[in-house]
């Protein structure tokens, strides 16, 4: 089954994204990424607009010192998150979960998180995933922090990780001038 992966921090950026696929080190990253068994890059992507607050929290990761990107998990129409998202496997879909979470692997039933809205792995950063409704035949799925926004400290992002933010903002369209008005609240968590 194919699946869309809806992502809103670096994974906006194609060729970072693709990292997870290919188990590559992205560039600012201190870490190469294991890769999907399957390594059939996506059939297609595409820009998404998620009305979910994005938030950057924790301290420092494998981009260095700041922030990470993150959504509220609750559905708020009068936000605006920029979102790429990546039509893959369901397989594949999984495995960039767990990655992300610094997993081996996951279980989880996807048809089970349609029908419930989202599920909690309860290990990991992006330990939530949200079904986000569907495009051409396939459901989208997205994750993020299950404590939410108010549960977690703010950061800044860090450098490299915002380098990558920015290169795929601008390979979705948009010029500079609106990718340091949509970051520019960022700046001082």
């Amino acid at each position: 089954m194919e699946v869309w992966y809806s992502s809103y921090g670096s994974n906006l950026c194609e060729e970072r994204f693709y990292c997870y696929i290919l188990g590559l080190q992205p560039y600012g990253s201190n870490k190469v990424e294991r890769g999907c068994r399957n390594k059939t890059l996506p059939r297609d992507n595409k820009k998404i607009i998620l009305p979910y607050q994005l938030y950057f929290a924790k301290e420092r990761s494998k981009w260095g010192k700041g922030g990470v990107a993150f959504i509220h998990h609750e559905y708020d129409i009068t936000q605006s998150t920029i979102g790429r998202m990546y039509r893959i496997t369901e397989e594949q879909f999984l495995e960039v979960v767990a990655q992300e979470n610094q997993l081996e692997d996951i279980f989880i039933d996807l048809s089970e998180v349609k029908k419930r809205g989202f599920a909690d792995l309860e290990l990991g950063w992006y330990d939530r995933i949200i079904y986000l409704g569907e495009e051409d035949g396939s459901p989208i799925f997205t994750f993020t922090n299950s404590n939410g926004i108010t549960e977690m400290e703010k950061y800044s992002p860090a450098i490299p990780y915002q380098n990558i933010i920015r290169k795929g903002l601008s390979e979705l369209g948009l010029d500079k001038i609106e990718i340091n008005s949509y970051l520019s609240p960022f700046h001082n968590c």
